[in-house]
């Protein structure tokens, strides 16, 4: 079922690459020439059919043609080696290539042969029993990975998928103020001058929102009582947060508040519990936590709209809606930054697409 290569012209060079290993090393196995194959379907004299072939070649380290000659086509080699140390040597030979397959079940063998020959491949595929049913197979690109190896195989990265896209854009690094920078862009920058309003921006529908709209929230001071509730109610009982005499041997020298519980006080601060245009919450994004909330610490929130992004209403009567992405900044007494993160909500649009 091998399909033609590109023309002619790429079939002779494959023919020709073939004879050179044929003569320096290697031996045919199958194949090996596209004189007098017949195909079935197709016309072998103007098709560019080449039949698949085997080659092996008995003495690896002593023959160099078949780790510097390509026949780009249905060819492979076979090559023998005594240790894991050697196949790990005949990986390198090539000089940088594409892909490289290592099919193992011993997860301290794959250990051993991908440290030591990732160094000369653009990406490897380890090939076990369990990957083996959903495998993309040996040479298969995909859009999020590199798709070309070190050397002559392709400088790196190759003109497939996602990254190749890079390649073909204008692409420049802008320098400003954050304010500047939030113009251009159209996303809010730390530090860019925000837009303080009287609604709260959980009242306003997707259209309404404008980037930099921010809400600085009331404050909360954090109890002994917070800490425990919220361990009673989460279950986690990690000792920083309910050991007092374990917490004092830690790094913070006294129990601390939760994280999660920071992130859902600060909820509680910034969410405006009435029915509105805030559909949903969609997710949360790289979440921090800088500073640790002792008992007694006051905690406030800076809730700022950072980008908007428009969703298709695919029917009618699906209610149109957009995707806000909020900068979230949790702070302390002092205004020590003690948490930052992204938050995504669903929120309606007036207007549809219909």
């Amino acid at each position: 079922r091998m399909g033609a290569l590109i023309n002619l012209e790429q079939r002779q060079d494959v023919q020709d690459k073939v004879n050179y290993l044929l003569a320096n090393g290697c031996e045919r196995l199958c194949g090996g020439s596209f004189a007098n194959m017949q195909v079935v379907g197709g016309d072998s004299e103007k098709g560019a059919f080449f039949p698949p072939t085997l080659l092996y070649c008995a003495e690896p380290f002593v023959h160099q043609a078949v780790h510097e000659t390509e026949a780009f086509g249905p060819v492979a080699t076979l090559m023998s080696y005594d240790e894991l140390e050697q196949a790990v040597q005949l990986a390198a030979l090539g000089g940088g290539s594409l892909v490289g397959s290592l099919i193992t079940a011993d997860s301290q063998v794959a250990q051993t042969v991908i440290r030591a020959a990732a160094r000369v491949h653009g990406r490897m595929l380890i090939l076990n029993e369990a990957a083996s049913t959903e495998s993309t197979g040996h040479g298969s690109p995909l859009p999020m990975l590199v798709h070309g190896g070190p050397g002559r195989a392709g400088g790196g990265e190759e003109l497939g998928g996602l990254r190749a896209v890079k390649h073909y854009m204008q692409r420049t690094a802008i320098q400003g103020s954050p304010s500047m920078l939030t113009a251009i862009s159209k996303q809010w920058m730390r530090g860019a001058e925000a837009i303080a309003d009287v609604v709260h921006p959980f009242r306003k529908y997707f259209e309404e929102l404008v980037i930099g709209d921010t809400l600085l929230t009331a404050r909360r001071t954090v109890t002994e009582a917070d800490i425990v509730n919220f361990a009673c109610l989460s279950g986690d009982n990690f000792y920083v947060h309910v050991d007092k005499l374990g917490a004092e041997q830690s790094m913070f020298g006294e129990r601390i508040a939760h994280g999660y519980f920071v992130v859902s006080a600060a909820a509680g601060l910034f969410v405006d519990a009435g029915v509105g245009p805030v559909i949903a919450n969609y997710g949360m994004e790289n979440l921090r936590f800088i500073e640790p909330v002792k008992i007694g610490d006051t905690i406030q929130v800076r809730l700022t709209c950072k980008k908007k992004i428009k969703k298709a209403q695919k029917k009618a009567e699906d209610k149109p809606n957009g995707v806000i992405e909020w900068d979230v900044q949790v702070f302390n007494q002092h205004n020590d930054i003690v948490a930052l993160y992204s938050i995504l909500t669903l929120v309606e649009r007036r207007h549809g697409d219909f």
